[in-house]
């Protein structure tokens, strides 16, 4: 039988004893000299990250952005293959933000989980639930739905009152009430409002939430997992360029750089557990 994804991620919260997803945002101008001129470059540099950092992890979160913006799709799913043949126990995360209806949606939907394999997918339910639906119809897999972002912004629109509360909340009402039919349903909660983290958590019960914004953005990671932890676990906290690109101490290479500092992450997040 096909593992699904809320079985692989509580398998690997308990296997790893981790919570930390490392995110991979292969940023072309940050890689180190040697990986920016190889075809494969951004391959090899997401190759040696994953070797370095899966077991402080809990999940792995590709940004496909930073492929797609130079061509390097084909990377991606190199990249995804080797998380799948390398460390199949860790979930991947296709980090796409996608939100739009029908016929497009279900593409969007073979994109993530024919061609690149992932185990779960963002998805933006700006277009309400019918830009939703096409990916729930792959039992299996996880639908990541954004809910409170962890960008300045994000509360433009995600504070707007609907129903006398926040729009966040109402989205995490409607999707852990109503569109989580396959049970594999999570929510985006950002580390930089941990009182938000608390109130969705109320709403959603044992609901994974992937929380970005520690790291380079600041996050309190205490506050972080006080307000969204579960007994099994319950998040997947992300941090990428903190560890991607972490200063290397004493002459140390990058990898062994993203190791340390994945390993002082996953065990900070764990000594608040």
């Amino acid at each position: 039988m096909t593992t699904t994804f809320i079985a692989k991620l509580t398998g690997a919260w308990q296997k790893n004893n981790s919570l930390l997803c490392v995110g991979l945002d292969p940023d072309i101008a940050r890689l180190p000299a040697q990986f920016r001129t190889r075809p494969d470059g951004i391959a090899e540099f997401c190759r040696a990250i994953i070797d370095a950092t899966a077991d402080f992890a809990c999940a792995f979160k590709p940004q496909i952005a930073y492929f797609s913006a130079i061509g390097a799709e084909s990377q991606l799913e190199s990249v995804c293959a080797y998380l799948r043949s390398n460390y199949p126990h860790l979930p991947i995360i296709l980090d796409a933000k996608r939100g739009d209806i029908g016929a497009t949606a279900e593409q969007y939907a073979r994109e993530a989980f024919v061609r690149y394999r992932a185990d779960a997918v963002t998805v933006n339910p700006y277009m309400g639930f019918d830009s939703v639906e096409p990916y729930l119809k792959w039992k299996e897999k996880g639908c990541i739905v954004l809910c409170r972002t962890s960008n300045p912004g994000g509360s433009d629109l995600q504070f707007l009152q609907v129903s006398g509360r926040p729009l966040y909340q109402h989205v995490a009402d409607l999707v852990a009430n109503k569109w989580n039919s396959n049970g594999q349903c999570s929510l985006v909660v950002g580390a930089t409002f941990p009182e938000e983290i608390r109130q969705v958590r109320q709403i959603v019960g044992d609901m994974p939430l992937l929380v970005p914004g520690i790291g380079a953005q600041g996050g309190d990671v205490a506050a972080t997992v006080a307000a969204g932890k579960t007994p099994l676990g319950g998040m997947m906290i992300n941090s990428s360029r903190a560890i991607l690109f972490a200063e290397s101490k004493h002459g140390e290479s990058f990898d062994l750089a993203a190791a340390r500092v994945a390993q002082l992450t996953r065990d900070e997040i764990n000594s608040c557990r």
